[in-house]
């Protein structure tokens, strides 16, 4: 992993505690703290009122959100020196730009004179390329390059007044770069990311992915689901069966998934691919001869809200980001081996792709949809048990836990 931007550290938004919290989310905190302490094998999920609490979500984002190192971008989608990238982080107008060295940098969109937005929306592309950032109000410009990135370059005539130029720069974020991927986080006094992730690297390595190219990105905006639903669908592969059952499951059976033991930050599976020939996909066959000698696919996941799908010819990264208690966004971008782009009919094979993940996704939106519903309902459901297979949700409980408690 490359650190690409430090910048000078910013006050820090105070701590909270468990003990300052509301009652009702005092009462959410104190389930987590149980249910994150039981073994895989007596594991529960979580109380409908983590999903659909406003006093939930507002700790998370602040807890979790506000200092920890998110997914949310490729490299590629700020190519060259002067590129940039226009991003909206829970609230936070940001833009990610790359100078001439290469070097990326995360800046705040909004301008230091009367808080206009640099790159509004409304008339400007989401990523572009500039030589400075300008704001379309006043016409305030700002440095994109190197150490001077956000730097004020030009304000008209403010001659006149009492302003000090040189102290009036945009507040910068760290930037991480991870397997090709950006790597943001808003907390200047978080630890860096690379150390977490060692382990993942490992189980990734031989894969190459940094420097797999993107071929197609699409999102969903406003789907009506706590994120956290959304991050639990994609974090594992029971419901191949169910939800997919026309769809992956008869090539990538969630039944035969192995779970890796995994703690902490990330986590890993593996699902092989079905063969007809053979007659299904090679039950009682060890773990390590699947995995060397038969095709599949590897699922690595970043808590909080980032899962890596990977499969011989093509890989899926999947990001997904909290809009509100009962909302969110997801992202997905499809990548392909260097080189394959140029391969005899990979025109037909990328609308094949764009297709299936197109199908797949609405498939598990009817799914997070039905969930948030389900978390809703009155009377509450209680609480639901896990499979061997859902280890990884048992997994983020630990993780939820160990931010937010």
């Amino acid at each position: 992993m490359t650190v690409h931007h430090t910048t000078a550290k910013q006050p820090a938004t105070p701590a909270s505690t468990p003990a300052s919290a509301p009652g009702a989310l005092r009462e959410t905190l104190a389930e987590l703290q149980r249910l994150a302490a039981l073994p895989l094998e007596r594991g529960q999920t979580l109380p409908p009122h983590a999903y659909t609490s406003p006093e939930m979500y507002e700790w998370e984002v602040e807890r979790i959100f506000r200092r920890e190192w998110l997914c949310v971008a490729r490299t590629e989608d700020v190519p060259q020196p002067g590129s940039y990238l226009r991003l909206d982080i829970l609230g936070t107008p940001l833009v990610i730009t790359r100078d001439e060295e290469g070097e990326l940098h995360a800046l705040s969109r909004v301008c230091r004179h009367r808080f206009m937005d640099l790159l509004p929306p409304e008339n400007t592309p989401e990523r572009g390329c500039l030589e400075r950032l300008t704001c379309p109000y006043h016409t305030w410009t700002y440095r994109l390059n190197g150490h001077y990135a956000g730097q004020l370059a030009g304000a008209p005539l403010m001659q006149r007044v009492d302003f000090d130029r040189a102290s009036c720069r945009l507040p910068a974020h760290r930037v991480e770069v991870w397997n090709g991927f950006v790597m943001l986080n808003l907390d200047p006094d978080a630890a860096p990311a690379a150390p977490a992730l060692r382990g993942l690297d490992l189980r990734l390595s031989s894969h190459g992915i940094a420097d797999w190219v993107s071929v197609h990105t699409q999102t969903w905006e406003g789907v009506p689901a706590n994120w956290k639903v959304a991050v639990e669908n994609g974090s594992e592969n029971y419901h191949h069966m169910g939800t997919h059952a026309a769809t992956l499951d008869p090539v990538l059976p969630g039944r035969n998934t192995e779970v890796d033991a995994c703690d902490g930050r990330w986590f890993t599976m593996f699902t092989p691919l079905s063969d007809p020939e053979q007659g299904g996909t090679g039950r009682g066959r060890p773990s390590s001869y699947r995995r060397e000698s038969q095709p599949g696919m590897l699922i690595a996941g970043i808590f909080p809200q980032f899962v890596l799908a990977v499969l011989p010819n093509s890989a899926v990264g999947i990001r997904w980001l909290p809009t509100g208690p009962a909302t969110h966004n997801t992202q997905i971008t499809a990548m392909v081996p260097p080189g394959a782009q140029s391969t005899p009919g990979f025109a037909e094979a990328l609308a094949s792709m764009r297709a299936q993940i197109a199908q797949i996704q609405e498939e598990d939106l009817v799914a997070v949809r039905g969930v948030q519903r389900g978390l809703a309902s009155h009377p509450a459901p209680s609480n639901g048990r896990f499979s061997h297979l859902e280890r990884p949700l048992w997994q983020f409980q630990r993780y939820l836990a160990e931010r937010l408690l």
